[in-house]
This record gives C-alpha cells, sequence and structure tokens, in this order.
C-alpha cells in the first residue's frame, strides 16, 4: 500500500512538471519525436506535433496527447524552409498563447561514402538536420524574448533542446553528412545558449546513442545485427525512444533550471570508446 502511494505520487509529481506550458516538437510523428511529444503532453504541456509526411501517424500522437487532459494539433511543415517555420511558429502562438518549449528534433539521413556522396545528398542532411534547427530555435528565441519569464510558468523564459547525436562527437564515415551536421548542432547550441542565457532562455542538448527507431532498423532489427551494435554499448542493451524522451522532459522542466549550453548523452555509454576497455 505504502508503495504504491509512492508510486502514485511520483506520477502525479512528473504529470506537473510542465503544466500549462507549450511545447513543439518537430518530426514528432514518428520515432524519438513521437515519444518526446507523448511525455511533453504527460508531463502536463500543451503540444504541437510536427511532421512533413505521415499525416495519419500524427493525428494519431495528438490523439494520444489529448488523452492526458491537455491540448496539442498537428502542423505540417518543412522545417528546412524558412516561411514554413515562421509560419508554424506563429500559428502557434496565435493558438496557444505563446511557446515556452522547442523541441528541434527533425533529422534525416542520407548515406554513402564520400567518393559517391552527391552535393544534394549533402544538402539535404545539413538543410534538414542543421538549419532547421537554427530556424525552428530563431523563431523560437523571438517569442521568448517578446514575452520574457513568466514565473508562474517556468523559471526560464524558454526552452530550446537541440536533439544532436553521439555522432557529434564520435566520427562516422560513410556519414559525413550526417556526422558534419550533428558537429554543427553541438556548437550551434552552445553558441546560442552563450547569446541568449542573458534573456533567461536556456538551450541545450540531447544526444542520443542507438536507439531504436525506423531511420536505424537496420542495426538492431535481427539478433545478428543487435549482437555487433551491442559491441558498441557498454551498458549492454540498444535503448529505447522513452529514454530520450525522458531526458528531454527533465531538462525543459525546472528541475534543470542552471542547466545552460550543455549536451546530455542517453547512449548507455557509447561515448566511452568501449573498444578500450580491455587496453585497445
Amino acid at each position: 500500500m505504502v508503495a504504491g502511494s509512492a508510486d502514485a505520487n511520483r506520477q502525479t509529481d512528473h504529470a506537473q512538471l510542465l503544466r500549462g506550458q507549450k511545447a513543439l516538437v518537430t518530426g514528432a510523428n514518428s520515432g524519438i519525436g513521437l515519444a518526446t511529444a507523448i511525455a511533453l503532453g504527460r508531463a502536463g504541456a500543451d503540444v504541437v506535433v510536427n511532421y512533413v509526411v505521415g499525416e495519419d501517424e500524427a493525428h494519431k500522437v495528438v490523439e494520444q496527447i489529448e488523452g492526458f487532459g491537455v491540448r496539442a494539433y498537428a502542423h505540417q511543415a518543412d522545417v528546412s524552409d524558412e516561411d514554413q517555420v515562421t509560419a508554424m511558429v506563429a500559428r502557434m502562438v496565435e493558438e496557444y498563447g505563446t511557446i515556452d518549449i522547442m523541441v528541434a528534433n527533425a533529422g534525416l539521413q542520407r548515406d554513402a561514402p564520400l567518393a559517391q556522396m552527391t552535393l544534394a545528398q549533402w544538402r539535404k542532411v545539413i538543410d534538414v538536420n542543421l538549419t532547421g534547427q537554427f530556424l525552428c530555435a530563431r523563431e523560437a528565441a523571438k517569442e521568448f524574448v517578446r514575452r520574457g519569464v513568466v514565473e508562474e510558468v517556468s523559471r526560464s523564459a524558454g526552452k530550446i533542446i537541440c536533439m544532436s547525436s553521439v555522432h557529434q562527437t564520435i566520427p562516422w564515415a560513410g556519414h559525413v553528412n550526417y556526422a558534419s551536421s550533428k558537429g554543427g548542432v553541438g556548437m550551434l547550441m552552445q553558441t546560442l545558449a552563450q547569446e541568449l542565457a542573458p534573456h533567461r532562455i536556456r538551450v541545450n542538448a540531447v544526444a542520443p546513442g542507438a536507439i531504436r527507431t525506423p531511420i536505424n532498423r537496420d542495426a538492431w532489427s535481427t539478433p545478428e545485427a543487435e549482437a555487433e551494435l551491442l559491441r558498441l554499448i557498454p551498458y549492454g542493451r540498444v535503448g529505447d525512444p522513452e529514454d530520450i524522451a525522458r531526458a528531454v522532459v527533465a531538462l525543459a522542466s525546472d528541475l534543470f533550471d542552471y542547466v545552460v549550453g550543455s549536451t546530455l548523452y542517453v547512449d548507455g555509454g557509447m561515448t566511452l570508446f568501449p573498444g578500450f576497455a580491455t587496453g585497445g
């Protein structure tokens, strides 16, 4: 009985973490973005579910979030398109009154060895993974600065959470466009954090390791592939989207109010150079 009460209290506390806040998650109809949007809604935030394709999936996410007693709607926009990002944030401010949390999650891969990689493949990944985060952060920051801190909602004027990757640190042959985009995200985040902190705007990043998502299905979908992948993960399991979602909720909450300009690696130890665990 006591344990059950404690569990109930923990759930109640979790549900209140982001009560009254307004969040936008890009690429929120699948994978990490989907789990993050749902977790933010469960924590009490009203959520905008951004997507490019997959309208039906986006609306299913909206329905699940609304089941927590908060508001949600789906918005189609390509984050690499300036006009579409501007319109998306403007609509959110009109619908919800403001924005408190921007989760710049949308990303993709277009893999090829360097000698075979086309300029179109390079540009597409940089445009979505890096320029898209810049545009989303810029539009959110405009509203954060305009509104300022509302103490009864949050101790900060706004939170920007960039979705990075362990490949902002770990080189990745055959994926030079993706690794370059994530390396750029790391420096984008730190520079934005430095510039925006005086406005009481917190900018941080989450860097996932190997997570069970559609983007990397080939790496974990068979026992053989998963066994090979686990050689790179000291903790001994492949991550789930919910592992990342919980990290985002924590970073977006006042529990992490003094965390500014940091990258939170959620990777089971992948960045610990596991090849050197036995001396290299």
